[in-house]
């Protein structure tokens, strides 16, 4: 009979030893990518921990100061890992102005941030939060040391004008709330539009401090400015101006009007000849005044 010609069993073992050696190769190269992608990813993306600092010392007599906060800055990276980094290169980001209130998921990736990290941002604005200011936007948990400082210039988030905002901009403010945006809503239309940023601390309870807080988040548009007819307003439309007041005054710039040259019509004549007192005179000539018509 004829012998059927079959491998030996070396050759069997030595075919499944390679077979074996190919696949462990494969598995040590996805190995070897997956943690350069993930080194690669901690720079562009990078971690943060939070060191706990305390500041100053307690007096003898318990008056000291103590400053206690949480510090967030970049991790540390074994100098393999920083090697890697180096030689990788950077995944392609983007740098253009943004608000961060109302950017898209879509470009905040394209300005570097993770799918994950700006889904994190969205939610936040979702459930109501706001970045007022600059500052905000650096404090949240997911932006980086390093990426805000790439983009704080490009960061546009833009000031409540004074004139155009409804009572809900208003309430968003700090320190503000529903009573006090509706008072300023009402100082808006007692003044017929706000001048300066100022005058929101005519409002009753709106002190120095309360507008400290938010003065830089406001600012009055010269395009959303309307001039207050002053020469030509009637003597009971007057009256409702906080800076003129009662009755008798309007009358009194009514009367001036009718007895005096257009050319007279001006603030410095209204204030020397006494009929605008000197802390109401004072506010009045900083408002936009309607030029009188020849």
């Amino acid at each position: 009979m004829k012998t059927e010609n079959r491998p030996s069993e070396s050759f069997i073992t030595g075919v499944i030893a390679v077979v074996f050696l190919i696949i462990g190769f494969q598995v040590a190269m996805f190995i070897h990518r997956a943690a350069v992608v993930k080194i690669a990813a901690g720079r562009d993306e990078p971690d943060t921990v939070y060191v706990y600092q305390s500041h100053g010392e307690d007096s003898s007599e318990g008056y000291g100061i103590r400053e206690e906060r949480y510090v967030r800055n970049n991790s540390i990276h074994s100098e393999r890992a920083e090697a890697v980094r180096e030689k990788t290169p950077r995944r392609k980001v983007e740098s253009f102005r943004f608000d961060p209130n109302t950017v898209s998921v879509d470009d905040l990736c394209r300005l570097g941030f993770t799918f994950k990290q700006a889904q994190s941002i969205d939610n936040y604005r979702k459930k109501g939060g706001r970045f007022r200011r600059k500052a905000d936007f650096a404090r949240s948990y997911v932006v980086s040391d390093s990426i805000y400082r790439r983009l704080e210039s490009f960061i546009d988030i833009p000031l409540v004008d004074l004139n155009a905002a409804d009572s809900a901009a208003f309430d968003a403010l700090p320190g503000i709330g529903g009573w006090f945006a509706s008072k300023m809503i009402e100082h808006r239309n007692a003044l017929g539009g706000y001048s300066y940023p100022e005058q929101l601390m005519d409002i009753y309870r709106f002190d120095q401090e309360k507008y400290d807080g938010l003065r830089d988040l406001v600012a009055v548009s010269p395009e959303h400015m309307t001039p207050y007819p002053l020469w030509t307003l009637p003597a009971d439309s007057l009256q409702k101006h906080p800076y003129i007041g009662d009755m008798e005054t309007a009358r009194a710039i009514v009367l001036y009007r009718e007895n005096s040259p257009v050319s007279q019509w001006t603030m410095e004549s209204l204030i020397a000849t006494g009929i605008l007192d000197s802390e109401n005179a004072a506010k009045m000539v900083k408002c936009l005044i309607e030029a009188p018509s020849q």
